[in-house]
C-alpha cells in the first residue's frame, strides 16, 4: 500500500477519566454504570449518536433465562429492563425452545433509557466520537486518541474498558487478537428490518393448525400459541420461492413479533465474508443487506401466512454484526467449556445460550445446547502481558465457537457490568484490574444483584 509521511505533532488532551469505556453498546452501557462510585470519573465514548448498540437494530435479548427457566441474567441488566417494561418498552422474558428465552425491546426506548441512566450516574457521554488509537506506556495502556469534528484529541485514563465489540482498542494495543473459525470464517452478519400491517393471528394460527406444512425447526407448536414468539423454520416456504426464482440468502424464516400487535421483525439478510474491521467490507455488506431486504419482503408477502398486506416499516440503523475480533485473554472460554456446563473459581456471569452458529457459507446454521448453565471466568476480560485494560462484550476472550453463545445481548450485558465494578474497585484498592482480589468483586455483583450461580 502507498504510504504518506504524518508530521509529528502534539495532540491536545481533551480529558483525563478515571475510567473510560469505549463503546456504547450492551456491555458499555452496563460498564459506565458500574463503574461510577467513590469520586471516579467515569467517561464514555461513541461513535454513533446514540447509545445502546445492538439493543437499537430490531432484535430481541435472548438468554435472560437458562436452559431450565430460571433467570440466570439479572443485576444491571435486569434494571435496564425493569426501566424499560415500565414505559411499556419491554416484554417479559418468555422462555423459548431454541432461545433459552426472548425479551422483545423497544429500540427507540432503548436510546432514551441508556442516556437518562448515564446522566443520573453522572457518566460523560461523548457521542459522534470515534476510537482512533490505544495509548501504552511500556506494558500499560494509558488512554486512547480520539478522531472527532473537534479534530484528534486525547483521553488519558487509570483504566479502559475496551467494549467495541471489534476489540479496537485491544488491538492498537498490541493484545494478541483472533478473527473466525480454523479458516477465518466469520458467522456473516443480518441487517434487521421492521414490517407492520402483519396479520400476526394468521401466522400464529397457520404455525399451530398445520406444523406438516409451516415447518418450523424443533419449536413446539405451543411455543406460537400465545404470547411473543420467534419462528426459526418454514424452509419449505423458502424453497419454494427460491424454485420460483426468488434470491433468498438463508435457509429459514427467522420472524420475531414486535411490542405492536402488527408488527414484525425479520432476522433474515445474510451477507458472508463481511469483516467488520474493514470498512470497505462493512460497507459492501450494508449495501447488499439494503438490497436482500426488498426480495425477503416479497417473498413473504407472497409465500408466508399474514405477510400479504405487510409494508417495510423501517431498517436498523446498522448491520448486526456475529463476529469479529475476539482477543486472547489469561483465560479463552471454548465450546466444551460451555457444552459441559463448566464452573469457575473465578466466574463473574452466568450464561446458557447455546453454541450458535451460523454458517460462514450458505445460509444455514449449526446449534449445540448445554443442559443447565455455564460460567464465564473474570480471566476472559484480561488481556495477556497489558495492564491497565479490561475488555468486555463478544470480544471477550472466547475462541470461535464459544463466542457463538457469549456473543448475545445479555450476556454482554452481564460481562460489561462485572468489568465496570472490576475497575472501581481495583482503582479503590490501588491495584491493577488483573491483580484485583476476585472474590471482592464476585461478592460485591452478588451484593448489588448480579446472579452467579
Amino acid at each position: 500500500m502507498k504510504t504518506i509521511k504524518e508530521p509529528a505533532r502534539d495532540i491536545p488532551v481533551r480529558a483525563e477519566a478515571d475510567v473510560l469505556v469505549v463503546g456504547g453498546g450492551p456491555a458499555g452501557i452496563m460498564a459506565a454504570e458500574a463503574a461510577v462510585g467513590d469520586g471516579l470519573r467515569v467517561m464514555l465514548v461513541e461513535s454513533r449518536g446514540f447509545l445502546g448498540g445492538n439493543l437499537t437494530i430490531g432484535l430481541p435479548i435472548l438468554g435472560f433465562l437458562g436452559r431450565k427457566g430460571n433467570q440466570i441474567i439479572e443485576g444491571l441488566a435486569q434494571r435496564f429492563i425493569d426501566r424499560l417494561r415500565a414505559r411499556g418498552a419491554a416484554s417479559e422474558h418468555r422462555p423459548c425452545k431454541n432461545h433459552m428465552s426472548l425479551t422483545i425491546i423497544d429500540e427507540e426506548e432503548v436510546k432514551r433509557t441508556a442516556l437518562e441512566i448515564m446522566e443520573e450516574k453522572g457518566v460523560e457521554v461523548l457521542l459522534y466520537t470515534f476510537f482512533a488509537d490505544a495509548i501504552r506506556e511500556g506494558d500499560a495502556v494509558k488512554g486512547v486518541v480520539v478522531e472527532s469534528k473537534a479534530g484528534r484529541e486525547a483521553i488519558l485514563a487509570k483504566t479502559v474498558i475496551d467494549c467495541t465489540g471489534d476489540g479496537d482498542v485491544a488491538f492498537r494495543a498490541g493484545v494478541e487478537c483472533r478473527k473466525g473459525d480454523a479458516e477465518g470464517g466469520m458467522q456473516p452478519p443480518t441487517l434487521m428490518f421492521c414490517m407492520k400491517g402483519v396479520d400476526v393471528q394468521r401466522l400464529r394460527d397457520a404455525i399451530v393448525g398445520h406444523p406438516d406444512v409451516y415447518d418450523m425447526d424443533v419449536m413446539p407448536p405451543e411455543q406460537f400459541r400465545t404470547g411473543k414468539f420467534i419462528t426459526v423454520g418454514l424452509r419449505t416456504q423458502i424453497r419454494q420461492a427460491q424454485a420460483a426464482g426468488y434470491r433468498i440468502p438463508v435457509a429459514r424464516t427467522i420472524l420475531i413479533t414486535g411490542l405492536a400487535d402488527d408488527e414484525i421483525w425479520v432476522n433474515m439478510t445474510r451477507v458472508s465474508g463481511v469483516d467488520s474491521t474493514r470498512p470497505e467490507s462493512y460497507t459492501y455488506g450494508e449495501i447488499e443487506g439494503r438490497k436482500q431486504i426488498y426480495e425477503i419482503a416479497r417473498y413473504l408477502r407472497e409465500f408466508v401466512p399474514g405477510f400479504a398486506d405487510a409494508r417495510i416499516e423501517k431498517v436498523a440503523p446498522f448491520m448486526g454484526i456475529r463476529e469479529s475480533r475476539v482477543i486472547v485473554g489469561r483465560y479463552v472460554l471454548t465450546a466444551e467449556d460451555i457444552i459441559a456446563c463448566r464452573r469457575f473459581g473465578d466466574a463473574i456471569a452466568v450464561a446458557g445460550y447455546p453454541v450458535d452458529i451460523h454458517h460462514a457459507k450458505g445460509g444455514d446454521c449449526t446449534m449445540h445446547f448445554c443442559d443447565d448453565s455455564y460460567d464465564i471466568p473474570y480471566r476472559c476480560l484480561l488481556p495477556e502481558r497489558v495492564a491497565g485494560l479490561l475488555v468486555a462484550g463478544r470480544c471477550s476472550s472466547m475462541n470461535h465457537e464459544a463466542m457463538a453463545s457469549t456473543r448475545v445481548m445479555s450476556t454482554c450485558m452481564a460481562l460489561g457490568e462485572a468489568a465496570g465494578r472490576a475497575a472501581r474497585l481495583a482503582l479503590k484498592a490501588g491495584v491493577q484490574p488483573a491483580d484485583l482480589d476476585v472474590e471482592a468483586l464476585r461478592a460485591e455483583l452478588r451484593a448489588t444483584g448480579a446472579y452467579l450461580g
